[in-house]
């Protein structure tokens, strides 16, 4: 059973499972099938804590989207591997703090797709396409780039909890590379991706995620730290992304399905994961 492509797309199988869908189920949405819910509640059984971090990088989109608009003065965004939409999308904060920002997702998946156009039909300063995040420069170098985001001028680009779906390094490396490259000066750059808090751990997680039908590489603290030099990091730096500016008061997640509860707030009896990322500028 195969989900419609879009363009050069392949199709996306629904019986298998999806990071988009997964990362649905997590935040609470509606959008996902059994064979994705299979996937994090195994993972959950096994990783109580890794629950809490995948919500903690929903939250952490929020203030660093405020951040950039409110306090950066960003207001052209493009957000790689969106995802499907939420509550307090990027454009939905983006615009609360600067009125005429406009944003670009990329995703390439057909359910993110469907979904997201449907949500910014009527919106002429957003919209979502169709592309491989690993091949930022051609994403950059498109028409439907251009026609919404000046990349002469400053721009807010978020790679947020999509790294682990690039198994291999040299490819994260040479993403990171041409955004760093091609981005404007002051422009910045919003990373996270999964960590183990040790090369064991790590590996097991990745191994269990192979054998239910999911490539993925969490990798380790010192690995994602390496990928980030030739950028300055914003106060307070590389952390987990619950440490960055945290805000109490920010807009709640949405609870989530019955059979995840019992792992909500399980990392404070011992975290074996993070999202570990922060915000970086382009000198």
């Amino acid at each position: 059973m195969t989900a419609p492509n879009d363009g050069d797309l392949p199709d996306f199988p629904v019986d298998v499972p999806s990071p988009a869908r997964t990362y649905d189920y997590v935040l609470g949405g509606k959008d996902n099938y059994a064979v994705d819910r299979e996937v994090v509640q195994t993972m959950a059984a096994r990783f109580p804590d890794s629950l809490d971090a995948v919500r903690a990088n929903r939250q952490f989109l929020y203030r660093v989207v405020r951040f950039l608009g409110r306090d950066a003065g960003i207001r052209q965004f493009l957000d790689l591997g969106s995802g499907l939409p939420t509550q307090n999308n990027v454009h939905q904060v983006a615009q609360r703090f600067q009125p005429d920002a406009r944003v670009v997702y990329v995703d390439n998946d057909p359910t993110v797709l469907a979904h997201g156009r449907a949500l910014l039909a009527t919106d002429d300063s957003t919209t979502v396409i169709a592309a491989d995040l690993t091949r930022p420069a051609g994403i950059l170098a498109s028409r439907q780039v251009s026609d919404l985001l000046d990349l002469s001028q400053p721009v807010g680009v978020l790679l947020l909890s999509v790294a682990h779906w690039v198994v291999d390094d040299a490819v994260v490396r040479e993403m990171l590379a041409v955004l760093r490259k091609e981005i404007a000066p002051g422009s910045y750059l919003a990373f996270s991706q999964m960590c183990g808090k040790d090369q064991a751990t790590t590996d097991e997680a990745n191994d269990q995620l192979a054998k239910l039908g999911m490539a993925a590489k969490n990798r380790t603290v010192a690995a994602v730290t390496e990928f980030l030099t030739g950028l300055e990091p914003v106060e307070p730096g590389l952390v987990d992304v619950r440490d960055w500016r945290p805000d109490p008061d920010q807009p709640p997640l949405a609870e989530v399905g019955e059979p995840l509860r019992k792992y909500v707030g399980a990392s404070a009896h011992g975290m074996q994961f993070m999202e570990y990322g922060g915000v970086l500028r382009r000198p």
